[in-house]
């Protein structure tokens, strides 16, 4: 876990920096699915087990599994205009699991990258370079290699309306004050987005970057985000700091803005409607929800499936050392 070290106001960090020389990049045509949570369970099971010695049918306390990055594309599609998604549900021991699956969309978009955008995604993660240090009394480093496999997650239980969840998602840093409060209120997101200098950019900020990083940081309890505003240069020249309990503050004087409530009430649904049709207790059962922009969910049901995602190696241990629930 990486400490934060705040810049100048101003600081002119150049974020092209290393992109050629200096960068290890993450291939991101390996999809790793659930594995690392999985791996999670398995050495934390003592901790989620249900709670009940009579009979049950759920060996971990806890409705689902997934990744936080899955819960933000929920939390945000009432207002998303463009991409849609796919995710892989299985019910294994009483626990519904959520993966993803890439879409034909997302797939062409990924292959068909610009060496601009390349370099854009790079500018996220050098910004973190300038900005976060390895140990509480250190300094950043940014004239360094950037390893982008390197990453910090955390899991959380946490509840939505009256659904258990279990997620992991990748925390960027903490704050190095020794007196500050306990994870996750210590944890800080760290962003960069295109200076605002036009009333439409502002409202363009509001209505999209500022949902995507309320949604990523409102489940998993992260207090703050701090944001690097960059020139299209990549030269960082402004600093804000947006604490998460005042954003919606912020956005309300926009006409027909985003409204928090009305993605947890998205979100909350369509895991009620998971609940609901995901019924058959099988790991080799998958069931396939789809959705677009301003479309209904839709799903079909697929058997011994390259869908497929819950390992066997997760399922035999599941299955052969969990004590029975019988009374």
């Amino acid at each position: 876990m990486r400490y934060y070290v705040e810049p100048d106001r101003s600081p002119n960090f150049d974020l092209r920096d290393g992109y050629k020389d200096r960068f290890i990049k993450r291939d991101d045509s390996v999809k790793e699915k659930l594995d690392h949570m999985l791996r999670w369970i398995l050495a934390n099971r003592s901790k989620l087990s249900a709670r009940g010695t009579t009979a049950s049918s759920c060996d971990l306390d806890i409705d689902f599994v997934t990744w936080r990055g899955h819960l933000t594309k929920l939390l945000t599609a009432p207002y998303e205009t463009r991409e849609g998604w796919q995710l892989a549900v299985t019910r294994f021991r009483g626990t519904l699991y959520i993966s993803e699956v890439e879409t034909e969309a997302a797939r062409r978009d990924q292959e068909n990258r610009t060496e601009r955008h390349e370099e854009m995604m790079y500018w996220g993660y050098k910004f973190e370079q300038y900005t976060c240090a390895d140990t509480v009394h250190g300094q950043p480093d940014p004239g360094g290699v950037l390893n982008t496999n390197e990453a910090f997650c955390t899991v959380v239980q946490t509840r939505l309306a009256d659904h258990r969840l279990l997620f992991s998602g990748e925390v960027d840093c903490r704050d190095k004050d020794p007196n500050a409060p306990a994870a996750p209120a210590c944890y800080i997101e760290l962003k960069t987005s295109a200076e605002i200098c036009t009333p439409k950019q502002r409202s363009n900020f509001h209505r999209f970057k500022l949902l995507k990083w309320w949604a990523q940081s409102f489940l998993p309890g992260v207090p703050r985000v701090v944001a690097g505003f960059r020139d299209e240069e990549g030269v960082v020249v402004a600093m804000e700091t947006f604490p998460i309990s005042k954003i919606s503050h912020l956005i309300k004087n926009e006409h027909n803005c985003w409204k928090p409530t009305v993605c947890m009430n998205f979100c909350s649904d369509f895991l009620s409607f998971v609940k609901h049709i995901a019924t058959e207790d099988n790991p080799s059962v998958v069931y396939l929800l789809s959705w677009e922009p301003r479309r209904d969910v839709t799903f079909s049901v697929h058997r011994d499936s390259p869908y497929c995602f819950l390992p066997h190696w997760f399922v035999e241990e599941m299955t052969s050392s969990q004590p029975s629930h019988q009374s």
